[in-house]
């Protein structure tokens, strides 16, 4: 099961633009997206100004597999395995993203099998799919819940 949760960008606040214009530099903390390895654990991917909506990025899990993380255009995230069951190439990250009754998916690039991002349900045989990964967004100042890392 994928959770989704909407991103929202910390630091542009009259502290920030006070201290440009004092001429001092600061360090913005940003969130972080985390997938839920297979195994157990989180793992920090990247934060979630990196997601542009629409297009996907590919993760690499510990033990070698592949992850395709999505921001949908109502800026949900979501990750789905990279491997095209189709094909077996490693591709899903860069598949056409788009929704069908409501429902956001994402497109092989090889064969366009259209897989849904919340479910990995294949849209065109339902017998197939593909695996789903929990994630989060943290934001700074926010404690971890159990954090763990990947093994």
């Amino acid at each position: 099961m994928t959770t989704t949760a909407t991103a929202t960008g910390a630091g542009a606040g009259a502290g920030a633009a006070t201290a440009a214009a004092a001429g001092t530099a600061t360090a913005t903390a940003t969130a972080t997206i985390e997938i839920r390895c297979p195994g157990g654990g989180w793992l920090a991917v990247c934060g979630p100004e990196a997601l542009i909506p629409g297009r996907g990025v590919a993760v690499l899990l510990p033990g070698g597999t592949q992850a395709a993380l999505f921001r949908d255009r109502a800026g949900r995230i979501h990750a789905i395995g990279n491997r095209d069951p189709f094909t077996g190439a490693q591709v899903l990250s860069r598949g056409l993203t788009g929704s069908a009754e409501g429902r956001p998916f994402v497109a092989s690039p090889l064969l366009k099998q259209r897989f849904d991002l919340a479910t990995g349900s294949c849209l065109e045989d339902p017998k197939v799919s593909v695996p789903t990964y929990r994630v989060r967004v943290l934001t700074p100042g926010q404690p971890p819940l159990r954090q763990q890392r990947c093994a």
